[in-house]
């Protein structure tokens, strides 16, 4: 089964980061994909967003009609900043796998959720 992994973090922190800390902070996101791509547990290398001044929202307006904003939907501190697809056999394994995510600086928390499936 798939379940999406999403990072989140404040995106300002990042920005903050020097470049010194930023390297050592992508060189352990790139050591845990090496870690988990070879035992197949990784379904989609995910993505990567950009910041959340970069976000366009689209919500119903009045009488149904869409009204687009500039930002994310709501005024939060940590935003998801990207998305990583797993397989797993269930939820518990997916979370293990998550929680071995480097937790760093402008990454402080992960949510594990399974991917709707219709078939």
């Amino acid at each position: 089964m798939k379940y999406a992994m999403m990072i989140f973090g404040d995106d300002r922190e990042w920005n903050a980061l020097s470049p010194a800390d930023e390297q050592d902070a992508m060189k352990q996101v790139y050591e845990w994909f090496e870690r988990w791509q070879p035992t197949g547990k990784i379904a989609d290398g995910g993505a990567e967003l950009q910041p959340r001044e970069t976000a366009k929202t689209v919500r119903a307006g009045v009488n149904g009609r869409p009204v687009v904003t500039d930002g994310p939907y709501l005024e939060l501190k940590e935003v998801i900043g990207a998305i990583v697809v797993l397989e797993c056999d269930d939820i518990d394994e997916a979370t293990r796998i998550a929680a071995t995510w480097p937790l760093a600086p402008a990454m402080s928390a992960l949510e594990v959720r399974p991917v709707m499936s219709r078939e």
